[in-house]
């Protein structure tokens, strides 16, 4: 399974990812580039920004009126 696929699997439980938990459960690196993939085979995915403790960072959730 591609890093791209375990991803994808993740979201489509209802889940959301952030760029760290990616990194801690697929080891992918590049999740902004996951998701423009996701988003270019035509899912519908939400990005949340999220400020805390003056660090900022997205947060992705795979809509279900998707595909």
């Amino acid at each position: 399974m591609t890093k791209i696929d375990s991803v994808f699997a993740h979201l489509k439980k209802g889940k959301t990812i952030t760029s760290w938990q990616a990194f801690e459960l697929f080891r992918a690196t590049r999740l902004a580039d996951i998701v423009f993939k996701l988003r270019g085979k035509g899912y519908d995915i939400t990005t949340f920004l999220i400020e805390s403790n003056g660090t900022r960072y997205a947060k992705y959730k795979l809509n279900r009126r998707t595909k």
